[in-house]
């Protein structure tokens, strides 16, 4: 009930219309619940007379019009002497014909929507019991190595079946940063990133099962060194020196638990290394640092600028790909880099953007390759039901289009609980590696 006396209230810079003054242009927002009508939104610029037509036809007793969003002004007013012209029989057949489609078409969003979230909360409920698995094998590594590396193991094993058959929701969930263990969700994500571009590099199953091992495990060396090392984000060159013995750190441990795989060893040594040699801890230059670590190296840089140490520098999934191909591309694979900036995307799943209308989404889902710009995106509609939220695939809609990707520091919190819910603390902000 208070949600329905809120929708009758004038919001600032709205004034009241009635129906007489609609036309294209005109700005109209229908002070009704969402699943009330047939229209996309309830907030829009009329596009033709059908539209008229029909918010008339729906007889409400209250319109606004938020002057500033009208291409054209609203009609003046219509006197009481002048009634408005009669409607045909046939014209009224075609209207509710026409409305009856948009219903239809409203219901078949709720309904991709409802498919996309089931999907999102199978991939959360994994993350939720992998991440706490993984952080559990983490602290056990140095009493139990040989069990820890099992458990590590069997996650990665399952994660590999499950993640990478629905990539877009395990993305959307890096980006949502949901976990609650730092060490452990930055490892997860490195594991998902390198598990997917491993498998657009087309690397055999058995290099894949290997490859997100390497991933968990690629950081492990951190637990050696203080925790105000790896904080700190201006770190000396003596803290550096520190910080930078997490790799050989980490390939001793592991050699020690008996595990001898030659890529699992590579990738924890040398994920760190970059193809131009500037890289750690061997300054190895290009395809002589092995697949597996040149995979992580990707995998662990792109999460490190979404998801950095000091949060005020975090990077859109856009905007890291955008620094990792055009500041970066010397440091990285570049077929790898290549495939992966293919893989994502160029708005990646959980990027924020603004649409050419001016409203602001999620994506939701990639874009296929045809049409590589036009996404699904979930809209930032408060007066929608989040989990009724409108999803519009730019790929079928001629009226919209991604203007630019927004940095999410920017955005306000109403947005980010309606679009990315599960983003609720920052990975970096736990206690243990990142």
């Amino acid at each position: 009930m208070a949600k329905t006396v809120e929708l009758l209230k004038a919001r600032p810079g709205e004034i009241p219309v009635d129906a007489s003054q609609l036309r294209p242009g005109v700005h109209v927002r229908l002070p009704v619940p969402w699943l009330a009508h047939q229209f996309l939104f309830n907030s829009f610029v009329i596009e033709t007379e059908d539209q008229a037509r029909q918010i008339a036809a729906m007889k409400l007793p209250l319109l606004f019009c938020e002057v500033t969003r009208c291409r054209l002004p609203p009609l003046p007013t219509r006197q009481v002497s002048a009634p408005p012209d009669p409607i045909s029989e046939e014209e009224k057949a075609r209207l509710a014909a026409l409305t009856a489609k948009q219903l239809a078409d409203k219901h078949e969003r709720i309904r991709a929507m409802t498919t996309i979230r089931e999907h999102l909360e199978t991939t959360q409920k994994h993350y939720v019991g992998a991440s706490k698995a993984v952080g559990s094998a983490f602290k056990s590594f140095d009493v139990d190595p040989k069990e820890s590396i099992s458990e590590i193991t069997r996650v990665s094993t399952k994660s590999t079946k499950l993640l990478l058959t629905d990539v877009d929701s395990a993305i959307v969930l890096i980006a949502e940063k949901g976990q609650s263990d730092g060490f452990a969700a930055h490892a997860l994500s490195v594991m998902t990133l390198s598990l997917l571009l491993g498998k657009q590099a087309r690397l055999p199953e058995e290099a894949l099962r290997t490859l997100g091992v390497g991933a968990l495990l690629h950081d492990i060396g951190q637990s050696a060194i203080s925790t105000s090392i790896l904080r700190n984000t201006e770190r000396n060159k003596h803290e550096e020196a520190a910080y930078m013995t997490h790799c050989r750190i980490g390939h001793e441990s592991v050699t020690r638990s008996g595990n001898t795989s030659q890529p699992l060893l590579e990738a924890i040594l040398h994920h760190h290394e970059r193809f131009d040699g500037s890289g750690f801890p061997d300054r190895l230059v290009g395809e002589g640092i092995h697949i597996a670590a040149r995979v992580i190296a990707i995998a662990n840089r792109f999460d490190n600028l979404a998801n950095p140490i000091d949060y005020r520098s975090a990077l859109s999934p856009s905007e890291a790909l955008s620094r990792m191909w055009v500041r970066e591309k010397s440091a990285f694979d570049p077929v790898l880099l290549q495939l992966f900036v293919r893989a994502m995307g160029v708005y990646p799943p959980g990027s924020i953007v603004q649409l050419s209308d001016g409203r602001v989404g999620a994506v939701v889902v990639s874009a296929t390759t045809e049409k590589p710009l036009c996404p699904q995106v979930m809209i930032y509609e408060p007066e929608v039901p989040r989990h009724q939220a409108i999803i519009i695939d730019l790929a079928a809609e001629n009226s919209v289009k991604i203007d630019h990707a927004l940095r999410l520091l920017d955005r306000s919190n109403d947005e980010l609980d309606y679009l990315l819910p599960r983003r609720r603390m920052s990975w970096f902000a736990t206690e243990g590696p990142a």
